[in-house]
């Protein structure tokens, strides 16, 4: 009995949630060494360091975002291959993927390295918390063609029909980090705690973005193999354009954090963001989820899609649908029953700021049932190949929507306007997701 679900097959709940379930897996184990290095941070170093981290990180997730356009668009160009029969194209696709990703991250970190303290300090970085900022920050940065490696590779893994090998190495990577921030956040002087988080991340890194491309530079037994770098221009276009979703959503996530920060010292100060922070993390996690079954289910509507098998493609999506409502009703029944919980673990030595986290939290919660819905439909249309359309909802879902909200709402309800923005951005974002599904039908045949 054949217990390895392929591409090629047809997918009811059960085989639908064994290929995606490690993706999903791979996506939250990544957010949740994330989330560790803000409880050690937070409770060892303090309040400032935990604010500095908060205020640099949208800027080295926008220098990743590289490995997430090459990742989503090219693991969607390279399964349609596949679908097509070329198997000769979708290796050499692949490999300049690869390739093209590892040299500009290269350059993004150098030039990160160079600009990193004014940036921080246009960002609102002022005092130790500006010092703090470009020191994580710059840590973060030596390990950054590794961390984009790492996000491609996440695309590439079950495309390659092993999403279970994905999910080891970024297990993996995360616990390299845990342990990483124990021995080095818990155990050093004050002074050098912040770093040893920094230097805890940069290893598991390290280790999330070589292992994959030692594994897939040798023979192995998946469906892909690095090759000799051939240059297909026109394909490099199209998986930049493809992926241009998720390069855009992650860059305009960022800014839209950057924004975040800034109206939270407007009206908040240092405690806004610090709680803001908390809220990330928790986001990040559930969030990590949907992204997980967006990129886990990617490379089978590619595959069918290049197979011409329309009646498969329906199948995949309406069952996507129904499981990741599911999943969005579980997740605001989480976050509010454990808000409290959540808020103790990070800022519980500040009661303060606790009970602003608490209060904050429990209105940021209901955005979890709508996020989904329009995470996915974004990469619906990336795994169409339509990279247009995936853009624009993830464009309008970030950048309009958020901003606009984020602006307008905090001048009508203060503070609580910031914790409300979202809620509204991703409700409109949903009605979007959905006018364009239905737009597109005729021409996917889904």
């Amino acid at each position: 009995m054949r217990t390895q679900v392929q591409l090629s097959d047809h997918f009811d709940y059960g085989r639908l949630l064994r290929f995606t379930l490690p993706t999903i897996g791979m996506m939250i184990c990544m957010s949740i060494y994330g989330v560790v290095d803000g409880y050690f941070v937070s409770n060892y170093a303090g309040k400032t360091a935990f604010a500095a981290v908060n205020l640099i990180l949208p800027f080295t997730m926008i220098l990743s975002s590289v490995g997430f356009m090459f990742g989503t668009g090219g693991s969607a160009i390279v399964a349609k291959s596949f679908g097509e029969g070329k198997s000769k194209e979708a290796q050499e696709y692949f490999s300049m993927f690869v390739y093209v990703t590892l040299i500009l991250s290269i350059g993004f970190a150098l030039l990160g390295f160079v600009f990193i303290r004014p940036i921080a300090a246009f960002l609102g970085g002022k005092g130790a918390m500006l010092d703090n900022a470009v020191i994580y920050g710059r840590i973060l940065l030596v390990a950054l063609p590794f961390c984009v490696l790492q996000f491609m590779f996440q695309a590439f893994f079950p495309t390659a029909e092993k999403p279970n090998l994905g999910l080891i190495v970024t297990i993996s990577s995360g616990c390299t980090n845990i342990i990483g921030d124990f021995l080095l956040v818990r155990l050093l002087p004050q002074e050098y705690k912040l770093i040893g988080a920094a230097i805890a991340t940069a290893l598991s890194q390290f280790i999330g973005g070589s292992f994959p491309l030692l594994y897939f530079a040798r023979k192995n037994t998946s469906s892909l193999r690095l090759c000799k770098l051939k240059l297909h221009l026109h394909i490099l276009r199209k998986g930049a354009i493809n992926g241009s979703s998720e390069f855009m959503s992650n860059i305009s996530m960022s800014l839209v954090a950057m924004l975040y920060n800034t109206q939270l010292l407007k009206y908040a100060g240092e405690n806004g963001v610090a709680a803001y922070g908390v809220m990330m993390y928790v986001s990040m996690i559930f969030s990590a989820a949907f992204v997980g079954y967006s990129i886990g289910s990617a490379p089978i509507v590619g595959y069918h899609f290049g197979a011409g098998n329309h009646d498969e493609l329906h199948n995949v999506l309406t069952r996507s649908l129904k499981l990741i409502g599911a999943l969005g009703v579980l997740m605001v029944a989480s976050a509010l029953c454990f808000a409290t919980t959540l808020a103790k673990v990070f800022v519980g030595y500040d009661k303060e700021l606790m009970v602003l986290t608490i209060h904050g939290f429990r209105i940021f919660a209901i955005c979890f049932f709508f996020m989904g819905f329009a995470i996915y439909g974004s990469g619906f249309f990336t795994a169409l190949s339509d990279g247009l359309t995936s853009a624009l909802i993830s464009f309008i879902r970030t950048v309009v929507f958020q901003l606009a909200a984020v602006l307008i709402l905090p001048m009508i309800f203060g503070l609580d306007g910031i914790w409300y923005s979202i809620i509204a951005a991703e409700g409109m974002a949903v009605a979007l997701a959905a006018i364009f599904l239905k737009i597109k039908q005729k021409k996917f045949h889904y």
